[in-house]
């Protein structure tokens, strides 16, 4: 099942099922109501995926030509990421080879203000002229998670859908005579992922049932028309149910968080090429989708 939130004309936001045929059902006009009207709301209900099933069935509202997808989960609790999950990309920024037996996955929090949804532009700031891109697959919980086992982590996930983890790989603060800290460029990278824009993600969800093994799918990044990220799921480092487990261990995983779990290499900082005004940015995922972004000035 593929679960969007969408507006038709500018009208409220609305949870959406998008079918086979195209079609999106308006979740709550199908339930005459008795569901709610978020995304975010729906997974929040005990038993929402099999009261969602029940009303596939019924006909389409509109055709998805004729709306416009949001972000899927325009205000979820928390956006949590994996930073330096795939030893592709470790290496071709320098790195050293990672044992996962003796060290635990690197995770930051993004903000909710930099979600957008398909073909949305990205907004390129003044604080960086070196924007990259990161083409990742995103985990949505569907059910509370805290402290949980390897062995049942993926019991808790809704669903997947596709994250670009933006990020300024260098940020310009106005200071001609800037005072350098230890802590300077750490705070500086953790700052370039936090910017408006920086998390398009999307289209939709796509429920876990319909996944069959999240570490088994190929992943692409188009720029324009260069391919420049082609790996699987497969190759990271710590995989979704590694990462739930950690994660639950600190804080409490609710529905409809969503974590990003890092990025393979082809990255544009590896060759030093950033994006500019007028790219356009497809990264798909096999079993999800394709998730387009434009990219302007702000």
């Amino acid at each position: 099942m593929r679960l969007g939130t969408f507006t038709v004309d500018g009208s409220e936001p609305r949870a959406g099922i998008i079918t086979i045929e195209d079609g999106v059902i308006d979740v709550g006009r199908a339930s005459g109501g008795s569901l709610p009207k978020s995304v975010l709301g729906l997974l929040r209900l005990p038993g929402w995926q099999s009261q969602l099933e029940a009303l596939i069935p019924s006909v389409p509202h509109h055709e998805l030509g004729d709306v416009t997808l949001l972000t899927p989960i325009p205000n979820p609790g928390k956006v949590l990421a994996a930073a330096g999950n795939y030893q592709a990309h470790i290496d071709e920024g320098g790195g050293t080879k990672v044992d996962k037996n003796r060290r635990t996955p690197r995770i930051f929090i993004k903000p909710t203000t930099a979600l957008i949804g398909p073909d949305e532009p990205l907004l390129l700031p003044n604080v960086s002229n070196e924007v990259d891109w990161e083409l990742e697959l995103a985990i949505v919980i569907g059910s509370t998670a805290r402290e949980v086992s390897r062995e049942e982590a993926l019991s808790h996930v809704g669903g997947y859908t596709i994250l670009n983890d933006i990020s300024a790989r260098s940020m310009e603060w106005g200071l001609e005579d800037r005072e350098v800290q230890a802590w300077d460029g750490f705070f500086d990278w953790l700052a370039g992922k936090w910017l408006d824009t920086f998390s398009p993600t999307g289209p939709w969800i796509v429920t876990s049932d319909e996944i069959s093994d999240p570490h088994d799918l190929q992943m692409r990044l188009q720029l324009n028309d260069e391919v420049t990220q082609d790996a699987s799921t497969g190759t990271m480092i710590f995989d979704c149910s590694d990462l739930i487990e950690f994660i639950s261990r600190f804080t409490t995983l609710q529905p409809g968080d969503i974590i990003a779990t890092g990025t393979p290499a082809g990255v544009g900082a590896a060759s030093g090429r950033f994006l500019k005004s007028g790219d356009v940015m497809i990264g798909s995922i096999e079993g999800i989708g394709a998730l387009r972004t434009p990219v302007l000035d702000s």
